[in-house]
């Protein structure tokens, strides 16, 4: 038996300045969703419904400090005020160094700041936008998501047929920590392929890294016990209505151990009937013996080195 009809999501995109709201709502709109940008706060109701009071298509809007009569503490009472729609609030955030650079490209001037560095306003806007960043359905770090990563996981969120997005995530510590993930697994503690000599310019999407690994006699019981708690844990996100949910594997650099487990945990998943998607976040970067050192790896390297003989 079918229930009631799902009503029409209403999208309220917000976060900091220059964190990519335009790039999301170009790419929502692409995706068939009704959008506008900074419209005023007393025009939202209009707006969501027009004329007809029936609303069928999905509709995001702008909004942020720039729009007239933003309130950042006020803006989830007003959207779940809008009757016949299902309102949620997207956060886009990004680190304060990486907004600086973007403003400084640009060559635009801070909304809260327009005669002082883009520094000053970004502070002022981070502390008034907290109560939001507090209220919102879910947040997107865009530091390290180009434009067409931010694209993919746009699509994967906010997809016609609703389903619950998993994600499984590498990425390296010595790059920092994944913004983005709601589970972190530590691999750091398995031998690294980064000090043998062939494998180094490899990754853990290479066959040789992948067995080089897997000889490590840690390898197969910690796969398995985090395969055990996953498969158990995910059904519960769902049941408990989270609709993303996002684990990380990472080790020093990036580019073998995590995103060795990261392709491994994935097949598991896939296998046991959840359908994840795959980033690997540092795979790109270069091998560096320095970043290694930070993560205390150089100092096992010999004694790992024998596990492959």
């Amino acid at each position: 038996m079918n229930g009631p009809p799902r009503k029409p999501r209403l999208l309220l995109v917000t976060g900091m300045s220059g964190a990519g709201k335009s790039t999301v709502l170009d790419a929502l709109e692409d995706m068939g969703w009704d959008i506008v940008d900074n419209l005023p706060a007393d025009l939202l109701g209009d707006f969501v419904h027009g004329s007809d009071q029936c609303r069928t298509v999905p509709v995001a809007i702008g909004m942020d400090v720039r729009s007239r009569g933003f309130d950042p503490s006020h803006l989830r009472e007003l959207i779940e005020s809008i009757e016949g729609v299902e309102p949620e609030i997207l956060f886009l955030d990004c680190s304060s160094a990486d907004l600086m650079r973007r403003f400084d490209k640009t060559r635009r001037r801070h909304p809260l700041a327009p005669d002082r560095p883009a520094e000053d306003g970004i502070a002022r806007e981070r502390a008034a936008l907290a109560p939001l960043r507090l209220a919102a359905d879910s947040v997107i770090d865009t530091t390290d998501l180009t434009p067409a990563e931010l694209g993919e996981e746009l699509r994967r969120r906010f997809r016609t047929d609703r389903e619950p997005v998993l994600t499984v995530v590498s990425f390296g510590f010595g790059h920092g920590i994944s913004r983005t993930a709601d589970l972190v697994f530590d691999m750091r503690f398995l031998a690294n392929p980064h000090w043998i000599d062939e494998l180094r310019p490899l990754t853990g999407n290479d066959r040789q890294v992948r067995d080089y690994i897997a000889n490590d006699p840690a390898w197969a019981g910690a796969m398995d016990r985090i395969e055990a708690l996953l498969t158990d844990w995910i059904p519960r996100y769902w049941t408990a209505g989270k609709s993303y949910l996002t684990i990380a594997f990472g080790c020093t650099g990036g580019r073998h151990r995590s995103v060795t487990a990261a392709v491994e945990m994935a097949e598991r998943l896939r296998s046991a009937g959840f359908t994840p998607n795959v980033r690997h976040r540092d795979l790109g970067s270069a091998p560096n013996d320095r970043i290694e050192d930070r993560g205390g790896d150089a100092a096992v390297a010999g004694s790992r080195s024998e596990l492959n003989r």
